[in-house]
């Protein structure tokens, strides 16, 4: 007859117990390590382009008038700017920037090279944000604030459609009353009247986002 502390199975209750202890502590170090390893990331990996894909973003930049120089490599511009009189003639006053080359932008002419990343999809731009928190706050401090966001852009009747789909703090909503009650509100809609989103509507002919793309037609 065997023992009451002896499994069938070989194993005596204290290492069964043993067992369970030991699987607990391994799944909660890898909960903890998974949990470390995305809510509290501290870099994004910046977006490089090849040489084609910079050429490509510097041709569309300079047919809005923009230098592009410093923002498409990061270097200072080192030559000098012709003169030439001023025309809208064959003006293209439409233009499309791909996702990569967005946030190639960021990495090339910002800080926010490793802290920020935008994404495109159907109607919807999205981004993460990593905010470092200071060493001496209470029980975070030194840790990476993860926020993310989501900001649904359209054009229907005329009018561009911005509306805030929501803001989360590692991966937690933020109610819509602690966001000013603005969340799903077409902000042009609402606010549109005057200000900063009448002038952005007005300016507007035609906005879409689809995946990997932000397409903008300005009016004359």
């Amino acid at each position: 007859m065997q023992n009451e502390g002896v499994k069938k199975n070989g194993f005596s209750g204290y290492q069964v117990t043993l067992i369970v202890v030991v699987s607990i502590i391994v799944a909660i170090g890898l909960t903890v390590w998974l949990f470390l390893s995305d809510v509290f990331a501290t870099r994004f990996e910046p977006v490089s382009l090849d040489e084609q894909e910079k050429v490509q973003l510097q041709k569309k930049l300079n047919s809005i008038g923009v230098e592009t120089d410093d923002l498409v490599t990061g270097q200072g511009t080192t030559g000098q700017i012709e003169p030439e009189p001023y025309t809208e003639v064959d003006a293209d006053r439409e233009i499309t920037f791909s996702e990569k080359e967005l946030n190639a932008l960021l990495a090339n002419n910002t800080d926010l090279a490793e802290k920020l990343a935008i994404d495109l999809s159907g109607d919807l731009i999205s981004a993460k944000l990593l905010v470092p928190l200071d060493d001496e706050m209470p029980v975070l401090g030194g840790k990476t604030l993860k926020l993310t966001a989501g900001l649904g852009l359209s054009y229907a009747n005329g009018k561009p459609v911005v509306i805030l789909k929501g803001v989360s703090i590692w991966g937690v909503p933020v109610p819509s009353a602690y966001l000013g009650d603005i969340k799903n509100v077409d902000l042009v809609k609402e606010y549109g009247d005057q200000g900063f989103w009448k002038s952005f509507s007005d300016g507007l002919e035609g906005v879409s986002v689809k995946e990997g793309q932000l397409h903008i037609k300005l009016k004359p």
